[in-house]
């Protein structure tokens, strides 16, 4: 759906994008993460045709950003970090207005603008201005305008900006239910909102693209990966042997111990294959303790950390 290529952006001798390139398949819902500064609404500018490319290329649905600029404008709609509102309009005139510039048909635009403000949470708010709006129901005119059309692809650049925890979810399940058969970039410093809503992460900084993967590539990445946090103790409370013991079952590569804790002795395990249930048949056959075995995988942020941390 959606390829780019070697793409740079230069203002003067500052270069804000450089040599980025990704693909995005249909259906895919992206995480587009970084610093402030790193590049990523460059990128999305440039993506959505609002700005020109120095060098690369970008094609949406086989169509160049750059020659065929209306084509791809038709298929993609943006939400900008500052929707584009004027703030004398009403919402549903905004959205008339809209519509009639992204070329839905006239018989469609009334029920299309009822449609997507049902969709939005705004039904009945056709006539309040927007420049009486919070922050955050703003934003769900911004959402409102940018799937007016029906387009195949979507680029959102901090989509719950200013919502409350409540509306969150509700624009969390609503970008879930348009990926069903749309491409979805979202750029979000939540990472945790990547972590609920996206397959995949590409991770910019300073301008170049340092690491694109899936979720669970990524974390796969940070130190030993998945680690299980074991907590066993002996019946005579002697627990010095039990790291050893633990350490010597087939396929745990290394047991960290930690500081005791109530009398039990914690260990981090590291196995390429969850090591859960021969460590519990060891217990077993020890007349030991168990009070627990959890599976730890690094977070989204500890990857984030991670990459940022070795590019520089």
């Amino acid at each position: 759906m959606i390829t780019v290529q070697s793409l740079t952006k230069r203002f003067g001798r500052f270069t804000a994008v450089d040599s980025v390139s990704y693909e995005v398949e249909k259906g895919e819902i992206i995480g587009f993460i970084g610093p402030n500064g790193a590049g990523k609404t460059t990128t999305m500018r440039m993506l959505t045709s609002f700005l020109p490319a120095t060098e690369g290329r970008i094609t949406v649905a086989g169509h160049d950003v750059f020659e065929a600029s209306m084509e791809v404008r038709r298929r993609i709609g943006y939400l900008p970090e500052t929707p584009p509102l004027y703030p004398e309009l009403t919402i549903g005139r905004y959205l008339q207005f809209v519509s009639e510039i992204r070329e839905v048909p006239r018989a469609d635009r009334t029920r299309r603008v009822g449609e997507v403000m049902e969709q939005v949470g705004l039904h009945g708010w056709e006539d309040r201005i927007l420049g009486s709006l919070s922050k955050g129901y703003r934003q769900r005119v911004g959402l409102a305008q940018a799937i007016i059309h029906d387009p195949d692809v979507l680029v959102l650049d901090e989509p719950t900006s200013g919502l409350d925890p409540r509306q969150v979810v509700g624009i969390r399940e609503f970008i879930q239910h348009l990926a069903a058969d749309r491409t979805v970039i979202l750029s979000t410093h939540i990472l945790s909102q990547v972590e609920e809503l996206c397959q995949r992460a590409l991770i910019i900084d300073k301008g170049r693209l340092v690491a694109a993967d899936t979720l669970d590539g990524l974390r796969a990445g940070v130190g030993d990966g998945v680690r299980y946090r074991i907590e066993l103790a002996t019946q005579d409370g002697d627990n010095a042997s039990i790291p050893v013991q633990v350490g010597g079952l087939e396929g745990v590569q290394q047991v960290r111990p930690q500081s005791d804790a109530n009398g039990f002795a914690v260990m981090d395990v590291v196995a390429p294959d969850d090591p859960r249930t021969e460590i519990a048949q060891l217990a077993t056959a020890k007349g030991w303790h168990i009070r627990a075995m959890e599976r730890r995988v690094p977070s989204l942020e500890e990857a984030f950390l991670a990459v940022i941390g070795e590019e520089r």
